[in-house]
Formats: C-alpha cells, sequence, structure tokens
C-alpha cells in the first residue's frame, strides 16, 4: 500500500491503533527564536505556496525549510527523507496484528 494511500481512519482500523492526545505535551519545552534565514525564506516563499495551492508546494516552500532548520537547531541529530517511497506490504503487516 503505497504510502500516499494512507489516511488516518484507515491505518486505525488496519492496524488497531488508538489515538492518545494530550493537551500541553511541550508546555515544558522553552521555546526557540527561528534563525532571520527561516523567517526570509518562509516570508517569500509562503505566499507563493499557498497561490498554488497543491500538496507538493506547501511540502517544499514550507514544510521542508522548517524542518531543515529544526534538523540546524538539533546538530544534525535527526534525518529527513524526501521523494523515498513508503510503500507498506499489508500481507506481512497483517502478521503482527
Amino acid at each position: 500500500m503505497p504510502y500516499r494511500d494512507f489516511t488516518l481512519p484507515k491505518i486505525q482500523q488496519e492496524f488497531s491503533l488508538k489515538i492518545h492526545e494530550k493537551v500541553d505535551l511541550f508546555a515544558n519545552i522553552p521555546e526557540v527564536q527561528p534563525r532571520e534565514f527561516l523567517k526570509q525564506t518562509l516570508q517569500n516563499n509562503l505566499p507563493l505556496a499557498l497561490a498554488i495551492n497543491t500538496e507538493k508546494a506547501r511540502s517544499e516552500m514550507i514544510i521542508a525549510p522548517i524542518l531543515i532548520e529544526f534538523r540546524k537547531i538539533l546538530n544534525n541529530q535527526i534525518s529527513l527523507f524526501s521523494g523515498t517511497e513508503f510503500n507498506v506490504d499489508t500481507a506481512r503487516i497483517k502478521r503482527y496484528l
């Protein structure tokens, strides 16, 4: 099953998942100010991404710069994956359920 075919209700049912929402999950995490480069990038990209109004445009022009900034703040301790297919063999998954 390609990643793009997943929906939250579908995976909840398929994998018997339960969602546990917690209010104020990050309340004790100190606020971090973004660098000027990210602010400028978002200021330039946001109107265009919203005008194009596709998931790809929002991902490339808004989400990716934020994740890259987050990666810099964490001294490259996390990785990013873009354009990598995430296909799930539902037959294999069902063996674990």
